[in-house]
């Protein structure tokens, strides 16, 4: 299984149960064994039962297709970022033909930019979890490059899951400031490299305002960037540029520098500053999640998981598909040799004659037999375990089941196809049935007795 983080854990939680509250309850009497074997406080046996479950029903691949896919998005959304800020600075000086206008210019750089600003401020105050229109657009184009359909049921699991703590205007206050912080730095980058290399003459028009009007406003904007080392254009260049394009040195680096620094101040700054600031909400809050067991979904589970009197006979709808069986038994946590039969008639003389090393589980013919051998195999977990199949019974999804089961808790195991009783004839077409069903399975057969096996390891 692919290590997951603490957080990808109580995310695959909280999808099987979304999965489980809509289409109702997973077959899940393996991964309750395992979880009650394991042991622990009620939250880790319910997130170990969810975790068992996800590997099975191939959630974990798509959680990592997920993770994938938002990897891209974000990529995506940085180069459209970056373009946009290069086509604001453009967009702000133009192609150095005509003086620029710096309010216009100012206007582009800003306005955009402050007018989301507010509206993400706003939202972050009044509507708690509003969530911004960058941030829906990640999650969507996330969901469409990790191309999985069962990654569609990740990202309503995971918002779920955060707006708990409230971590989803953070999350996505991160995500908006950060794509925001990249765009005015490209911005900026190009600003300066047009300036360095164009000779660029600068104005401002009105008609109805009056010059003081101007020149107020554009020692306002440069306070705070004066106290940052910019410069600020004086009154005299001020008034002289309102009547055209100064073309003397220190006006015009007077002026990109005045332009310069209030994008640094009003553009980067406040949205570096946010990033950060939602970045740190975030993890910060993230590692106080936890699991809410007073949904419905997790007190159905207190039972199964942390019964007060063990139950046997529970049982559930076998799997429609059959899934490839993998032992989760290490070869140092298991020993000796165990032979079990499942649903054998009496026809049948059982057991054989074993080797001293090997013990009899008996016939598996009921739920309680059943339920008992796992209890037991999960705490003493055999090295090899030989399992026999009456091949004149259809290999049903139910004995295919316990097949996997009975399997995933050995180090080894082989399948014997007992040959039939003296005078009855053997249906090809079942046989094949069973050949067909444990290649699915993935898991080793044979129809003559492993007892040698079973004895020394090899045959």
């Amino acid at each position: 299984m692919t290590e997951l983080t603490p957080l990808q854990n109580l995310w695959l939680t909280e999808t099987i149960r979304l999965r489980e509250e809509y289409a109702g309850p997973l077959d899940d009497l393996e991964a309750n064994r395992l979880a009650r074997a394991a042991g622990g406080d009620l939250p880790s046996r319910v997130q170990r039962r969810a975790l068992w479950l996800a590997e099975r029903d191939g959630l974990t691949s798509a959680l990592t297709h997920w993770l994938q896919g938002a990897r891209l998005a974000l990529i995506v959304l940085a180069v459209f970022a970056i373009v946009s800020g290069a086509g604001l600075a453009f967009a702000a000086l133009g192609d150095g033909q005509t003086p620029v206008n710096v309010f216009w210019a100012l206007g582009s750089l800003l306005g955009l930019n402050l007018l989301l600003l507010l509206s993400w401020a706003l939202g972050l105050l009044f509507a708690g979890e509003h969530g911004a229109a960058l941030g829906r657009l990640w999650l969507w184009l996330s969901e469409k490059f990790a191309r999985d359909a069962k990654a569609a049921q990740l990202a309503p699991a995971l918002l779920l899951l955060l707006q708990r703590k409230k971590l989803n205007r953070w999350a996505l206050g991160a995500l908006v400031n950060g794509l925001w912080l990249l765009a005015m730095l490209s911005a900026l980058i190009l600003l300066l490299t047009l300036m360095a290399t164009r000779r660029y003459g600068f104005v401002w028009e009105t008609t109805i305002l009056s010059g003081d009007t101007f020149i107020n406003m554009t020692r306002s904007l440069g306070t705070l960037p004066a106290l940052l080392g910019f410069n600020i254009p004086t009154v005299e260049m001020i008034r002289a540029s309102g009547d055209g394009a100064l073309d003397i040195e220190s006006a015009r680096l007077a002026w990109a520098t005045w332009l310069v620094g209030v994008l640094v101040v009003f553009g980067v700054l406040p949205r570096l500053l946010l990033a950060l600031v939602c970045f740190w909400r975030w993890s910060s809050g993230k590692s106080a999640l936890r699991l809410d067991l007073n949904l419905p979904g997790y007190v159905q589970l207190r039972e199964r998981l942390m019964p007060t009197s063990e139950r046997l006979g529970i049982t559930d709808a076998a799997p429609e598909h059959l899934h490839r069986v993998e032992s989760s038994v290490g070869e140092h946590a298991s020993e000796g040799a165990l032979l079990v039969a499942i649903e054998l008639d009496d026809q049948r003389p059982w057991p054989p004659t074993l080797p001293k090393n090997v013990s009899n589980a008996g016939v598996l013919d009921s739920r309680e037999s059943r339920n008992k051998l796992l209890e037991q195999l999960s705490r003493f977990p055999p090295a090899r375990l030989a399992i026999a199949c009456d091949p004149l019974r259809s290999p049903d999804r139910g004995s295919l089941a316990l097949i996997a089961e009975l399997a995933r808790n050995a180090t080894a195991m082989r399948i014997w196809l007992l040959q039939p009783p003296q005078g009855q004839a053997l249906d090809a077409e079942r046989l094949g049935d069973w050949h067909v069903a444990l290649q699915q399975l993935e898991l080793p057969f044979a129809d003559s007795a492993p007892l040698n096996w079973l004895e020394n390891g090899h045959d």
